[in-house]
């Protein structure tokens, strides 16, 4: 395949996408570090936990064979689809917060869209195992690509596109998530005025996927421009 120097016409101007990306990208880990310990010290009138929310939510949509379980970390909740499991922090799995409940809804969100089949998030999961490579050996790519042959310069670049392609299918998942989240909260779980401080802590996680998203375009025009030089 030949990008020849049409990639080369990105110039620098990959360097004026990628560095905005990037202090926005700082922002949003800011912002969801501050939104997140702010809500994790309001306590849900409820006095539900985040591990009994994702069970009570779980259980109300027929989804009685996905578990719970505690993980290690801080903000490292996820829904792991291939074994069917929560994994929740110990903050958000112990915690009876806004900030826990939130989080522990978001992630059955993603449980929730898993059982109904939902098409960008089998998309997501396909994409994952190819987008893990791309982004673990795309740069050992690019150094061979320089020394040895442009063929694995391009090589990195395809796999690198499957990393931009994960991202951007990302962004509708994780927003959908975060819409089922409150549907949920809001049927019985939260009060009516904590439905605004558990927006704001799904929405600050929200920008960390905006963000990621960016950077990684950032970086695929700065691997084109890479491209071009090394073809010139």
């Amino acid at each position: 395949m030949y990008y020849g120097g049409y990639y080369g016409g990105y110039g620098g101007g990959w360097m004026l996408f990628l560095m905005p990306a990037i202090l926005f990208s700082m922002y949003a880990q800011l912002k969801v570090s501050t939104s997140f310990n702010k809500y994790l010290r309001v306590v849900s009138r409820s006095g539900y936990t985040g591990s009994q929310v994702a069970r009570m939510i779980l259980d109300r949509n027929g989804l009685h064979d996905v578990r719970i379980e505690l993980v290690p970390g801080n903000l490292t909740d996820h829904y792991d689809p291939r074994t069917k499991v929560i994994r929740l922090s110990r903050n958000v799995y112990n915690g009876n917060s806004i900030a826990a409940v939130s989080v522990a809804a978001h992630e059955v969100g993603h449980a929730i869209q898993h059982g109904e089949g939902y098409f960008p998030l089998l998309i997501r999961n396909n994409i994952a195992p190819i987008a893990s490579i791309g982004a673990r050996f795309v740069w050992v790519l690019i150094l061979l690509g320089f020394l040895i042959s442009p063929f694995l310069l391009e090589v990195g670049i395809i796999l690198y596109l499957a990393v931009v392609l994960f991202q951007v299918v990302t962004l509708p998942v994780e927003f959908n998530a975060s819409r089922r989240a409150l549907y949920q909260l809001e049927n019985g779980i939260i009060l009516r005025d904590e439905i605004e401080p558990s927006k704001k802590v799904l929405s600050a996680a929200a920008l960390t996927y905006v963000a990621a998203t960016l950077v990684a375009i950032g970086q695929l025009l700065r691997l084109l421009a890479l491209s071009g030089r090394r073809r010139n």
